[in-house]
C-alpha cells in the first residue's frame, strides 16, 4: 500500500486541531452519507445534500466534520470498502474544495477507505474499532501522522449488543482503550495523535452508558483527550421514554453539559447549533479543567 501524503504536507499553514483545542469542548458535526443510519439515514446521500449540511454545520459552530459512509448502528450490514468509497469520496472532495480550512474526519474502520480519504483531503480518522477490524489501519495512521480516534467497542454491528457484559464497565473500557493504545504505539503512532472515545452505545447497555458518563474523569490517561458521542442515542431514549431519535435533543444537551464539566475535548453531535449554544452556556458555569500531563 502506497503511503498517503501527510495532511500537514497538503496544508502546511494549519495544525490538525480545532481553534481552542484542549481549552474548551469542541464540536464534531456528524454527516452520515448512508441510507441506513439510525437517525438520519438517507438525508445526505447526494453530494449536494452532504455539502449543504457541511456548510450549515460549519456556520453553526462545528469545529470538525465527521463524514461516514458505513452505518455502525446495531444490526447494520457492512457494505465493504468499494461501496464506502463510492459514497464517501465525491462529497468529501467537494467539501474539501469548498471549505479548504475545515477540519474533516472520516468515520471508517477500513484502511483502504482511510487511505483514500486522507489523499482526498481528510484530516482525521475516526475508527470505531480502534484498529481491530483492519490490521493495516494502525500502520497507515502512523505513516500519515494524522489524528486518530480510537473507540472502545466489542464485536461488530451484528454482535455487539450480546457483548455488553462487564464486571466494572469504567475500568474495563479504560483497560480496552489502554490495550488498543499500546498496540497503536507499537505500530508507530505517537501519543499526541490519539483521541479516546469510550464508545457509548457500542456493546454497552443504557445503564452502562450512564455509568461511563458519570465516571468520565476516570477514563482519561494523562494527556490523551476524550471524545464522547451521545447524540440522539438509544440510552437517552430509554431514560426519557422517547422512541424518536430526533426528539432526544434535550437529553443530548444534558450530556453535553456533563461533558463540558468533565473537560471532554470533543463532543460528536448531529444537532450542532443547539449543542454549540449548550456548550457556550455550560462554559460560563464552571472553569474547564486544565489538561493533565
Amino acid at each position: 500500500m502506497d503511503s498517503p501524503a501527510l495532511p500537514t504536507t497538503r496544508r502546511p499553514d494549519r495544525r490538525p486541531w480545532p481553534e481552542g483545542w484542549r481549552r474548551r469542548t469542541t464540536l464534531m458535526g456528524v454527516i452520515n452519507i448512508t441510507p441506513d443510519s439510525f437517525s438520519d439515514g438517507g438525508r445526505f446521500l447526494q453530494v449536494d445534500q452532504a455539502v449543504s449540511q457541511a456548510a450549515i454545520q460549519l456556520r453553526q459552530g462545528a469545529d470538525v466534520l465527521d463524514l461516514g459512509a458505513q452505518s455502525t448502528r446495531p444490526g447494520a450490514s457492512e457494505v465493504g470498502a468499494d461501496e464506502e468509497l463510492r459514497r464517501l469520496l465525491p462529497p468529501l472532495r467537494r467539501i474539501r474544495k469548498r471549505f479548504p480550512e475545515a477540519l474533516i474526519s472520516v468515520d471508517t474502520f477500513l484502511a483502504p477507505v482511510a487511505e483514500a480519504a486522507l489523499e482526498a483531503g481528510a484530516d482525521w480518522v475516526n475508527d470505531i474499532s480502534a484498529g481491530r477490524r483492519d490490521p493495516a489501519m494502525l500502520p497507515l495512521i502512523a505513516e500519515a501522522g494524522c489524528p486518530v480516534v480510537l473507540m472502545h467497542s466489542r464485536g461488530n454491528s451484528r454482535t455487539m449488543d450480546q457483548l455488553a457484559v462487564y464486571d466494572d464497565v469504567i475500568q474495563e473500557v479504560r483497560e480496552g482503550l489502554e490495550e488498543r493504545t499500546n498496540t497503536a504505539l507499537k505500530a508507530g503512532i505517537r501519543t499526541d495523535q490519539i483521541i479516546w472515545d469510550p464508545g457509548l452505545g457500542f456493546a454497552k447497555t443504557a445503564e452502562q452508558n450512564l455509568q461511563l458518563l458519570k465516571g468520565l474523569e476516570q477514563l482519561s490517561r494523562g494527556s490523551i483527550p476524550l471524545l464522547v458521542g451521545p447524540s440522539r442515542k438509544r440510552f437517552i431514549g430509554t431514560v426519557l421514554d422517547e422512541p424518536k431519535p430526533k426528539a432526544r435533543i434535550w437529553g443530548t444537551a444534558a450530556v453535553a453539559c456533563r461533558c463540558s464539566q468533565a473537560g471532554i475535548a470533543v463532543l460528536r453531535v448531529h444537532d450542532v447549533r443547539p449543542m454549540h449554544q449548550t456548550l457556550r452556556m455550560a462554559a460560563t458555569l464552571w472553569s474547564w479543567p486544565e489538561p493533565r500531563d
